[in-house]
């Protein structure tokens, strides 16, 4: 084994001596000046004499301030804690013969996978009618209770009684949904998709999809939602379906340390990514009554692999899903067989004429609005969590925050309806509980019709009110106020969907444009304001998250008409390249904050000048085919060491200072931890191959939680045992050549979901090795200019 120290953490066996760092750190900045790529970079703070300094545009070193360091952007960052996932297979020789032994079972597997996703797809369903019978409950009775009070109130003059009331049951939902995040799971804080996109995309976020994730996510939506908050319950549906997935497809619980001995062959982070892609769809098709739309969210928004087979499997649980849950709630509301509640959200059907020609030139217009409106919004949310990760990281000053947005939340609706004097005869609205408040008799309050219930029937009637149900100013205090609580609000310590928000707001402001059009030019046929609404919903959603073509299906199916499928693609599309001229999507935003190293759909534009030699790490710590127990742990218990893949090489020349030893084959840390903790050792003197290998089925049997090196005993004596890496190794794992560009390496990282690949000389000797941190790190400064930016590696 080649030389090793302390070096950063990587998913490949990377070690730098002291002396080493320096020339690196030189080179690496004078590579980048020739390159082209922004020298505006901060080294690692680990390094010894380089802490705290800053490369200047001019080149000269300046130090850096504390505060200047507390005040650092955290998007600049990459963590060192997130490790990748191994969705390439280790075709090592137990593998071939697990293989080859399988032949006879591959039907009863790939049934087997049919069946997992059933299942998925019918629990997923089931957990989405929990939730919505619960807010339906929760808000009713709180809508209820609130109505019966304003009523009394309003001629007795105490309302300040139901004021009171109405921000006590808040503030008290919420503060149990910020308790189950801050102090239960903080993952389960926000939507998840971001977590999600990064699981796919081949991160392993900690606990994303533990089974406490899962209650803490569920039932904190519940009071979320219930709770008033501008949030809604169909993004944390997305998180919901892969946790599922991902427990279900592995027949075992971790956490209740529970194994039901079956599906142990999907117990591989392959097998689990490909279930984890179905219950993510499966979480959009119980949301959105949206199955097509479900499996293109899949694809679009982080699928490292996809093939057909695994298209069908995926739709196949995504309808599962939608039937599941129209039979049930249509059982639950009385309406047996009709299968009238495809998803949790429902749009309903526009009737009446779609929409006219000449009003698409309009709703590309809506499109640059969405796409400007969702840039500030990704702008101002951005700045508020940046302020969230300085001063309020402590779960009690977490909860405090919720209840805080909860009671401003409640106290605005409360006024907002208390002022306006915007009234509509009864019987134009659809909400179950109009409120009458300061309006005459037979009449209700408009502005109510959109604080007074939950965000999803909110949304439904702005949809489908009737022309001159309401005025200029009501929609216009309606939307500057929502769009400050929904920035506001995502990124709370509570479980949030973000889609529900930006489909209100941008239905406020849409049909607000529509309102306008009409009375501009009152000659001329018009569609309902409610077609507007859907255009500026999608517009606001678009400029937000940035997504095209799931979204585009999504609402198309949301909507049960598929003629509005041009407009709305046009107005996303016009949505998203707008708002890219400003700054990404929130998802991708937040996946920044959290310092993910997560890899796009294309490498960077001039990355095809970069090559794998620049990019790589080096000199690597490496295994010999035969190595002793005493050399592998000390290269596991390195400090700072968290590598996962080890090239395995002959003997190397120790003359040699700059490769490592002819490359042979590649071994996983977990493999190795396995063997140590199976007493896999050869005595001392001995060559030849022990009485018995391991099986595959022995290494699915510790996943996912392997043993730590700190936790195995072994003795002096073993520690002079060798083992025999051979058989465990895989012989053939991907390599490249060292002077191959960063553009083809990136793509082959993509496309296959790679952890490391091995970089090699034209003699097969071991150059270094490629991370997914190492080409993480090349950014685009941004979209308007095609410098690179080299990230800093944080611990």
């Amino acid at each position: 084994m080649s030389s090793a120290s302390n070096g950063r953490p990587t998913d490949g066996g990377v070690d730098r001596t002291a002396d080493e760092k320096t020339p690196l750190l030189y080179n690496r900045r004078c590579r980048q000046e020739s390159i082209g790529i922004d020298n505006t970079i901060q080294f690692d703070p680990e390094e010894p004499d380089y802490d705290s300094v800053i490369y200047s545009p001019g080149g000269s070193p300046e130090k850096e301030s504390p505060q200047e360091k507390a005040t650092e952007d955290t998007a600049k960052l990459l963590s060192a804690k997130y490790e990748g996932l191994d969705y390439d297979l280790v075709e090592n020789s137990l593998f071939v013969k697990e293989a080859a032994a399988n032949n006879k079972k591959l039907i009863r597997i790939n049934i087997n996978r049919w069946v997992v996703m059933l299942m998925i797809g019918i629990l997923t369903a089931l957990v989405g009618v929990v939730i919505d019978i619960l807010v339906h409950q929760l808000a009713g009775l709180k809508y209820s209770l609130l109505k019966s009070w304003i009523d009394s109130c309003v001629e007795d003059g105490c309302l300040a009684i139901p004021f009171a009331l109405w921000v006590a049951i808040d503030a008290l939902f919420v503060c149990f949904a910020a308790i189950l995040v801050a102090y239960g799971e903080p993952v389960a804080a926000g939507s998840g998709i971001p977590q999600i996109k990064c699981y796919l995309n081949g991160v392993k976020v900690p606990h994303v999809v533990r089974i406490k994730t899962l209650i803490s996510k569920v039932i904190g939506v519940v009071f979320s939602v219930a709770g008033g908050l501008a949030v809604g319950k169909e993004g944390p549906m997305i998180h919901s379906g892969a946790v599922i997935a991902a427990g279900v497809s592995q027949g075992m619980s971790t956490t209740f340390k529970r194994d039901l001995k079956i599906f142990k062959y999907f117990r591989t982070d392959t097998e689990k990514r490909d279930f984890v892609s179905g219950g993510a769809a499966a979480g959009v098709s119980a949301a959105f009554g949206a199955p097509v739309g479900g499996v293109l969210f899949s694809l679009e928004e982080g699928a490292s692999f996809w093939n057909q087979a695994l298209t069908w499997r995926i739709f196949f649980c995504s309808v599962t899903t939608l039937f599941t849950l129209n039979i049930v709630l249509s059982v639950y509301f009385g309406r047996p067989g009709e299968l009238a509640y495809p998803g949790l959200l429902n749009f309903g059907r526009f009737t009446g004429v779609s929409y006219f020609w000449y009003e698409i030139p309009l709703f590309l217009l809506m499109g640059v609005a969405g796409g400007l409106s969702g840039a500030l919004f990704n702008f101002v949310n951005h700045k508020i969590c940046i302020f969230r990760m300085k001063y309020v990281y402590k779960p009690f000053m977490q909860v405090v925050e919720a209840m805080m947005v909860a009671i401003v939340t409640a106290t605005l609706a409360f006024v907002s309806i208390y002022v306006s004097r915007d009234c509509k005869p009864l019987g134009q609205d659809p909400s179950e509980k109009p409120l009458q408040f300061f309006c005459s008799d037979g009449e209700y309050s408009t502005m109510a019709t959109m604080m007074f219930q939950t965000p999803e029937q909110s949304v439904k009637s702005l949809f489908h009110d009737p022309p001159n149900s309401y005025n200029i100013v009501t929609l216009s205090v309606f939307c500057v106020i929502y769009f400050i609580l929904a920035c506001w609000t995502y990124g709370l310590s509570v479980p949030s969907g973000l889609f529900i928000p930006s489909l209100l707001c941008g239905a406020g402001w849409g049909r607000l444009f529509g309102i306008g059009v009409s009375h501009l030019v009152p000659n001329i046929a018009w569609s309902a304001p409610g077609i507007y609404a859907l255009m500026g919903a999608a517009a606001q959603l678009g400029g937000v998250v940035r997504m095209t073509i799931s979204l585009t299906v999504i609402l198309m199916e949301a909507t049960g008409n598929v003629s509005y499928g041009l407009p709305l693609m046009l107005v996303l599309l016009i949505a998203k390249w707008v708002g890219d001229i400003f700054n990404e999507g929130l998802y991708d935003i937040h996946i920044r904050l959290m310092s993910v190293p997560i890899l796009g759909w294309e490498p960077p534009a001039t990355s095809t000048t970069i090559s794998a030699r620049q990019v790589m790490s080096h000199p690597v710590t490496t295994l010999q085919q035969v190595e002793k127990v005493g050399r592998i742990v000390e290269a596991l218990k390195e400090p700072h060491s968290n590598h996962n893949g080890f090239p395995v090489v002959d003997v190397p020349d120790e003359t040699d200072q700059v490769t490592s030893g002819r490359f042979r084959g590649l071994i996983l840390r977990s493999h190795l931890l396995v063997l140590i903790k199976r007493k896999m050792f050869l005595e001392r003197g001995q060559t030849g191959a022990i009485r018995r290998n391991l099986e595959m089925k022995d290494f699915r049997e510790a996943y996912p939680r392997f043993p730590s090196i700190h936790e195995l005993n072994i003795s002096p004596e073993e520690m002079e045992c060798s083992i025999d890496l051979r058989p465990y190794m895989n012989p053939a794992p991907y390599t490249v050549s060292e002077d191959a560009s960063l553009h083809r390496v990136f793509r082959l990282f993509r496309a296959l979901g790679l952890r490391h690949l091995v970089v090699v000389n034209k003699d097969n000797l071991v150059m270094g090795i490629v991370t997914r941190k190492d080409l993480a790190r090349y950014r685009l400064v941004s979209l308007r200019s095609l410098d690179l930016e080299e990230l800093q590696m944080s611990h």
